[in-house]
């Protein structure tokens, strides 16, 4: 009941090895150098950046990282209010605990 149940073995013959072949070098001709292929011209619109569109852009990404900045920070201050009120809560805990045990 407990004992392993092997798969019964493989009976197909082994894969024959195939004899390895022996290299024999092409002479080389000489010829004409194949024609080089021409560059195909892509049909996509190139984005050309104005002065003006160059401003925008850089106006976006600064409101953006401004935006981003003042999210990071407001969370930063979030998390040190609440650890101070926690500090808080604790200190007030221990001396009320305190004076008990002082009765």
């Amino acid at each position: 009941m407990f004992t392993p149940k092997y798969p019964p073995r493989d009976t197909a013959p082994p894969a024959a090895i195939p004899a390895p072949t022996v290299y024999t070098p092409v002479p080389v001709q000489a010829s004409a150098p194949a024609p080089v292929p021409a560059v195909p011209v892509s049909n996509r619109p190139t984005v050309q950046l104005t002065p003006g569109s160059a401003l925008a852009l850089a106006a976006g990404g600064g409101a953006v990282v401004l935006v981003v900045g003042a999210v990071l920070v407001s969370m930063l201050l979030a998390v040190a209010i609440t650890a101070m009120s926690v500090a808080v809560c604790a200190v007030v805990l221990r001396s009320l605990l305190s004076q008990e045990r002082n009765r």
